[in-house]
């Protein structure tokens, strides 16, 4: 019987250090694109996919996210008192009936193999993906979610996945870099995996890039390996234990991915996704291109 992907894992118990004053009580999963939080995108992203279990793996600040996806009976009350029915259905929404939110404390930060290795009472014995929601994807309009794309790659070949998108050969020692052997259209085997090289010790400029899917046999390596970069359990040394007993696929998803994890990405994706706004997005374009001499700090603040 083949298996399914029905739980997803995400990975919130980080400090989110980039973006502090900002993050210091509030998780950086919680910072807004337009209206809504980085998070949520995640959420729908991997329910569009099939999973029905979302499992938050939390720090010790992280109670707003508990909070973004329990139900808000004042809130509803207060909406549904004054009428604000649109507003109602998004709040009661949010989380869609029949998929369940569990969430797990990471006691403390030993890296992101730690953080899903945390996931093993709930996941048990099954496959699971592992989304990090500050890798922002934009869903292919003809393909769907980068997720769902991988979903029906796994349903097929039955193996772990890992999302990769290609990288400028010098933004190499950002990522954790496969080495690829050719297998299909837009997918290829990995034949091992790199942790930050530098451009010129790469493999490879395909990048693994926020997005996973994995079989149940990387909890027994994540249990089990020594701590690597920073004194911590690396996901991606977990992964290069899992080539040595099962086959891991590479996908090149399609899709646009904003790295909301620096300062810069999350403001595009803020532009971006601004300017598509159903209730704003032309308001917002009239706006850029009407003061475009404001945004650009070479023009002349001086007039004729």
């Amino acid at each position: 019987m083949k298996r399914q992907v029905r739980k997803a894992v995400f990975p919130v118990a980080g400090l989110g250090t980039r973006f502090l004053p900002a993050t210091k009580a509030s998780p950086k999963e919680m910072l807004p694109i337009v209206d809504k939080p980085l998070i949520q995108y995640g959420v729908e992203e991997a329910v569009a996919a099939g999973v029905d279990t979302l499992v938050f793996i939390i720090g010790r600040t992280k109670n707003a996210i508990a909070d973004h996806f329990d139900k808000a009976y004042e809130l509803e009350v207060e909406l549904e008192t004054r009428g604000k029915t649109d507003l109602l259905q998004i709040v009661r929404n949010i989380v869609p009936s029949g998929v369940e939110c569990v969430y797990v404390r990471q006691a403390e930060a030993l890296g992101l193999g730690h953080a899903v290795l945390c996931a093993r009472p709930v996941v048990g014995d099954e496959p699971f993906a592992v989304i990090l929601a500050d890798d922002l994807i934009e869903e292919d309009t003809r393909e769907g979610g980068a997720l769902s794309q991988m979903a029906r790659h796994f349903n097929k070949y039955q193996c772990s996945i890992l999302g990769v998108e290609r990288v400028p050969k010098e933004e190499t020692q950002k990522y954790g870099i496969v080495h690829p052997l050719p297998f299909a259209n837009r997918i290829s085997n990995v034949d091992s995996i790199v942790e930050k090289p530098k451009p010129e010790n790469a493999p490879s400029n395909l990048a693994v890039v926020g997005r996973y899917i994995l079989t149940p046999r990387i909890f027994d390596l994540l249990a089990t390996i020594p701590r690597g970069a920073g004194n911590e359990i690396q996901l991606t040394d977990g992964i290069a234990a899992l080539l040595g007993e099962e086959q891991v696929l590479a996908y090149e998803f399609s899709g646009r991915r904003h790295d909301c994890g620096s300062k810069l990405g999350y403001l595009v994706a803020t532009v971006e996704y601004g300017a598509r706004h159903p209730e704003l997005g032309e308001r917002f374009q009239a706006y850029l291109r009407a003061n475009a001499h404001r945004l650009d700090p070479s023009a002349s603040t001086t007039e004729d």
